[in-house]
């Protein structure tokens, strides 16, 4: 996949792509990136990308014309045949999660335009703009925090850069784990400061450990991310052994119109 990437500050991408597990999606290829400056595509001396906001008020707005022209050079160079989409990262798009980077990770990739100052002109968004990406309830500088978000995420999902196959699929909001929180971990020493490693995890008994990351992940989404149980039981993904024991340890139950389910772990 290739992930086109718009941008006045190509250099603060340096750390993601050399550094970490992840850079092994990048070194081999698995996943292309490319940098566009708008400020190559812009006229003048100054080769001006921003200007004075209509109506006036702080800070300036990125220019439609450099962006259109570095568009038209990324699809060029593309040589699509069905173009990918134009994503841009902002506070009215869509929350990223692990559907979203699911998707990504299986698709051909992006144009990625990172923003800045106070935002882009509208017109240029209207127009060819056709995704629209946040990454929560707050405002950054610009949109290239959010874009080595995105990337980092579809990376790790690449075959062969975790290593370990399936070390992803026990990560949070994973559909192998029914979209809960993953359960704690733990690693040598045994005793640390006076705490001791859980004993179901060194009992060497393969189920009992199976059971008590399943309650551990349980305890841990009812008491942070409790809407995420909820979308588990609507999808049928809690059984009835992890409402016995959300009811007990948790004092939570399902509501009259939502039974558990009786699917086996």
């Amino acid at each position: 996949m290739r992930f086109d990437i718009i941008t006045l500050f190509s250099e603060v991408f340096t750390p993601l792509l050399t550094s970490g597990i992840t850079r092994r999606a990048y070194e081999s290829g698995l996943v292309e990136v490319h940098f566009w400056n708008p400020r190559d595509y812009a006229e003048g001396n100054y080769r001006r990308v921003d200007d004075r906001s209509f109506g006036g008020g702080p800070g300036m707005v990125m220019l439609a014309e450099p962006l259109f022209k570095c568009l038209t050079a990324i699809r060029a160079a593309r040589h699509e045949t069905h173009p990918v989409p134009l994503v841009m990262f902002s506070p009215i798009g869509t929350k990223l999660n692990h559907a979203a980077v699911a998707h990504w990770s299986g698709s051909a990739g992006a144009v990625l335009l990172c923003g800045r100052y106070e935002g882009v002109d509208q017109r240029f968004i209207d127009q060819y703009v056709d995704q629209q990406i946040s990454l929560g309830d707050f405002v950054l500088s610009g949109g290239e925090i959010a874009a080595m978000a995105l990337l980092d995420a579809v990376a790790r999902l690449q075959p062969g850069v975790l290593g370990d196959e399936g070390s992803h699929q026990l990560d949070s909001f994973n559909p192998a784990l029914d979209g809960l929180l993953d359960s704690p971990h733990y690693t040598r020493p045994e005793v640390w400061q006076g705490q001791t490693v859980p004993p179901e995890l060194m009992s060497g008994h393969h189920a009992h450990i199976a059971r008590w990351r399943r309650e551990q992940s349980l305890r841990l989404t009812a008491l942070h991310r409790p809407e995420l149980l909820e979308q588990a039981r609507e999808a049928q993904g809690l059984s009835r052994q992890d409402e016995a024991f959300l009811k007990h340890a948790c004092g939570i139950t399902p509501g009259p119109d939502k039974a558990p389910s009786a699917k086996k772990l």
